[in-house]
């Protein structure tokens, strides 16, 4: 619970949490986002992959799905799309950071033409 993580550094000044950027972002007058190695919690750096701890969302739809639940490939589709995850997308407004351009291509690709993940 993300209020209750707040509630608790407010009491805990040496404390620590963790949760994601928009949350921080919401509740700067309470708390402040850590540097590490060198980098601070900012909107840019998490964007361009510069702040270690940050990471991005992932989803997986299984292929042997596509096909028998209604509306897997459309939901793929519109989730990977500029007006949901790119730099002026919905998503973006409910806290996303959208990863840059040639990166948000290449995911829009491999996650549109269903891909198999490779590890």
């Amino acid at each position: 619970n993300d209020n209750l993580i707040i509630q608790k550094l407010n009491t805990s000044p040496e404390a620590l949490g963790i949760f994601g950027y928009s949350f921080l972002d919401q509740n700067k007058d309470k708390v402040q986002g850590s540097q590490i190695e060198g980098f601070d919690s900012t909107f840019e750096n998490i964007s361009a992959g510069k702040y270690p701890v940050s990471r991005s969302i992932f989803f997986y739809v299984k292929n042997a799905h596509v096909g028998v639940i209604p509306g897997i490939k459309e939901f793929v589709t519109e989730f990977v799309s500029e007006k949901a995850y790119g730099k002026e997308g919905y998503l973006a407004d409910k806290g996303l950071i959208p990863l840059p351009d040639a990166d948000r291509a290449k995911v829009r690709e491999s996650s549109v033409g269903l891909a198999k993940l490779a590890m």
